[in-house]
């Protein structure tokens, strides 16, 4: 039994933030039914490549995984009244559209909440449901960016620097959702009412300013880069190593710098801490240490030494190499849905429950596999509503 069994859940997200969260619940245990249209692109959906023997693409059968898949088209009255049947039953719903795109197609909170008053609506979007951006289109470099978190990362010479990851979209947009949902089940559980739940990525990155927002509240002072703790004011950093590879340095408590120090043969930076007056000077003087060694060789060296340093990896070390994440199977194999026999290998998730962990039951099904199914549970003609392009 899934910790999350009995939940039921609407999702009519698309692209990354919404379907990351609803896969979280999904390996949990809640049953998801995603809605989408054919006629729509979906560029997380479509992002290659194809897993060998099927149709689908790696982060469809990721993004998808333990969900049933259903196509309906909302701009047609009877994919409406669809809808306000499910609800009755999938009485959760997460949408990603802009605010107001589902109340025009009368399938708004409101609307939803007449058909079925304890249901929980999350929205996330971009900016959130109020603000002068709250229309605006974005993505999560734009969240990012207008959080201030950028205004002090990257180089003094070079300004800031994409990363390939999508801090706005998963670490806020899909775990705040999961959060909010969840809170939400909670206060229902304990009063019978349902509510909205406004999720905006922007919001969620605020607090990712942490330390240096913190303190700026506190004296106004503007945090510059390479001029902070985190940023690479002090020895916190990546250094190269001479075969081009990179090494990451941890060391901020005295105890981890002086293991360190110890390790590179350098005892007499001890004393100046992991902050010396003359960052500049020692981190230059780091930087060659770094250099006179391959990556390996200092990954050998500081395995002896609790210092929090360790190797920059690639994605075929991590995922299939390194024995600290197959420890916490954090890749793992899925049965490919209606092929026997294949498996696809995938990234787990990340909440690990003992009485009740995660379950990969399948990998994502073809996209409106499961439309026939739920309709004839429904009792409607699908024939009928074929024709009338429902599901178009």
């Amino acid at each position: 039994m899934g910790s999350l069994d009995g939940l039921k859940i609407l999702d009519f997200s698309t692209l990354l933030p919404g379907p990351y969260a609803s896969l979280m619940l999904a390996d949990m245990g809640a049953e998801v039914l995603k809605i989408s249209s054919p006629g729509r692109y979906d560029l997380a959906m479509h992002h290659g490549p194809i897993v060998e023997g099927t149709d689908m693409s790696a982060c469809q059968a990721w993004l998808n995984r333990n969900k049933k898949t259903m196509f309906l088209n909302l701009k047609t009255e009877e994919a409406k009244a669809i809808v306000k049947e499910l609800v009755k039953e999938y009485d959760i719903v997460l949408e990603q559209f802009r605010p107001g795109v589902m109340d025009r197609l009368g399938l708004g909170y409101e609307d939803l909440k007449a058909v079925n008053p304890g249901v929980i609506y999350c929205a996330l979007t971009g900016y959130g449901q109020t603000g002068p951006l709250k229309d605006a289109a974005g993505h999560d470099i734009n969240y990012i960016s207008r959080s201030g978190i950028i205004s002090h990362a990257g180089r003094k010479d070079s300004g800031p620097s994409l990363m390939n990851f999508q801090i706005a979209d998963i670490a806020v947009g899909s775990m705040n959702s999961v959060i909010g949902i969840l809170a939400a089940v909670n206060y229902r559980h304990n009063t019978g009412r349902g509510q909205f739940v406004d999720i905006a990525m922007l919001d969620g990155c605020i607090p990712f300013n942490s330390l240096d927002g913190a303190g700026f509240l506190v004296d106004g002072r503007q945090p510059q880069r390479e001029g902070e703790m985190l940023n690479g004011g002090c020895m916190y950093d990546y250094y190269e190593t001479r075969d081009g590879g990179y090494m990451s340095v941890g060391s901020l408590e005295p105890k981890f710098w002086s293991q360190f120090c110890t390790a590179i043969g350098r005892e007499d930076l001890i004393e100046g801490t992991v902050w010396p007056e003359n960052s500049e000077e020692v981190k230059r003087q780091i930087r060659g240490i770094f250099r006179t060694r391959t990556r390996d060789e200092w990954t050998e060296i500081f395995s002896h030494y609790d210092a929090c340093v360790q190797p920059v990896m690639d994605l075929k070390e991590a995922l299939l190499e390194d024995g600290q994440i197959k420890a916490r199977e954090m890749v793992v194999d899925v049965p490919v849905p209606l092929k026997e026999g294949i498996t696809v290998r995938q990234m787990g998730t990340a909440v690990k429950l003992s009485e009740c962990p995660c379950e990969y039951r399948f990998a994502g099904y073809p996209l409106g596999y499961h439309t026939r199914e739920i309709i004839d549970k429904l009792g409607l003609d699908y024939a009928s509503l074929e024709q009338k392009g429902v599901f178009a």
